[in-house]
């Protein structure tokens, strides 16, 4: 790249650069706060986010060293067979959902010779100004599935999240049923502090929280903590899955807090008994799993899912599913996420005090907004600058009594967070 890091931070400028590996290229994506590595011969994944010198994702060292040079370079490129000859690479991946293997409304991967272990073309485009890049991905033609996936990742100057939108094109020429689904592969690890591990909200729908989806030698263990579930971190090969999800997960380790937003569609039906987000968890085994096609995981691993609605698709058509990724420190249990900033500890007014923690995805000027019911802001109290990244914790004591107002915890013009004080 033209600059480092630190000169491209100051600076406000994001970079991008393709690089050379044993058995394949790599393209790294850098605005001196994250760093993305994307590798387009692996199925188009990205397999390294680094934050504050942390790396976020799993990829697999029995694959990849250190420097993402393939171990073995014979080893690149389509492959298909049972799930025991699938070379999962590790790092974020798209696929279509259903998984099965009864039929063909349902993808019989991984392994699968197009989507997940195909090459993706890969364009780059690099603003003129720096103030953000956009790597997009673009799958060949899967007859099986008769689907075209891209993913388009956007990183963009001062923050520390970068957007993830991906999108099916019906290329067949008949009409398919898919929903989009996006797989992400971060370490697991023995539990260390009570918060590690999973958290989604629930958007109370009336749905069940959870379905058991997998079960390889268990179910993963789901603890209810209000509006918010945690899978704790734990050693367990299964799957569990999400019907109430609100919209986000998150997950909590050693490298710091991941978080993931998208959008749901409660009118829309969604696979796997409704799921709108899954977790899969595993552990190193002695023996392969027969009843999971001779699966045997060798790593602690951590799939962080969420997928789109159903859709029927006819020739030509397209769906689409956008998302945002955050990388962070590690604070404790992830209360919510939002646009631009996921809490920690939940905003709350009473009795005239403001409080809460959260980290913004930019930086800025703080200030609290008090609304009117009609929308005018009634008041606004500065509270002084805050880092992309940085927890930012609140102990305000609002001058005076505000009445029925909405309040808003701004940073620069992104609302990080928002509660009904009265009225």
């Amino acid at each position: 790249m033209s600059s480092t890091p630190a000169h491209r931070e100051r600076e406000g400028r994001v970079g991008a650069v393709r690089r050379a590996r044993a058995g394949h290229e790599i393209v790294e994506v850098d605005n001196g706060l994250v760093r993305l590595v994307v590798a387009p011969a692996l199925g188009g994944r990205i397999l390294s986010a680094v934050r504050d010198g942390q790396e976020f994702l799993h990829r697999n060292p029995e694959l990849l060293d250190d420097a993402l040079h393939a171990r073995h370079p014979e080893l690149v490129g389509p492959h298909d067979g049972p799930m025991s000859a699938w070379h999962n690479w590790g790092g974020d991946k798209t696929w279509p959902a259903p998984q099965g293997w009864s039929g063909p409304e349902e993808w019989a991967g991984p392994p699968d010779p197009v989507l997940d272990s195909g090459a993706y073309a890969c364009e780059v485009v690099v603003a003129d100004d720096g103030s953000r890049a956009d790597v997009i991905l673009t799958s060949g033609d899967d007859p099986r599935t008769g689907l075209r996936l891209t993913r388009r990742i956007t990183l963009a100057a001062g923050r520390c999240d970068f957007a993830l939108r991906l999108s099916a094109r019906n290329v067949s020429a008949r009409t398919v049923r898919w929903a989009l689904w996006n797989v992400t592969q971060l370490p697991g690890h023995p539990a260390e502090r009570p918060s590690d591990g999973v958290w989604l909200g629930t958007a109370g729908s009336g749905t069940p929280d959870t379905v058991d989806l997998v079960a390889g030698t268990g179910r993963p263990r789901v603890e209810h903590h209000g509006d918010v579930l945690h899978v704790p971190a734990q050693d367990v090969v299964g799957k569990v899955g999400f019907p109430d999800a609100a919209g986000w997960i998150a997950h909590v380790g050693p490298a710091g807090t991941w978080t993931y937003r998208f959008p749901v569609d409660p009118s829309a039906p969604y696979t796997d008994d409704g799921s709108r987000a899954e977790v899969w968890m595993e552990h190193p085994l002695d023996a392969p799993l027969a009843h999971l096609g001779g699966l045997r995981p060798r790593h602690r691993v951590v799939e962080c899912e969420a997928l789109g609605p159903y859709r029927e698709l006819a020739p030509g058509d397209t769906t689409a599913l956008d998302g945002t990724v955050s990388l962070g420190p590690r604070l404790g249990a992830v209360t919510s996420v939002g646009a631009h900033a996921w809490w920690s500890e939940p905003l709350t007014y009473a009795e005239g005090r403001v409080t809460g923690t959260c980290v913004p995805s930019g930086a800025g000027s703080v200030a609290v907004l008090l609304r009117g019911s009609a929308g005018p802001v009634l008041g606004r109290l500065p509270l002084g600058r805050c880092g992309a990244g940085t927890p930012l914790v609140l102990d305000v004591r609002l001058p005076a009594e505000p009445g029925a107002v909405r309040l808003e915890v701004c940073c620069g013009r992104d609302v990080l967070g928002a509660v009904v004080v009265s009225g």
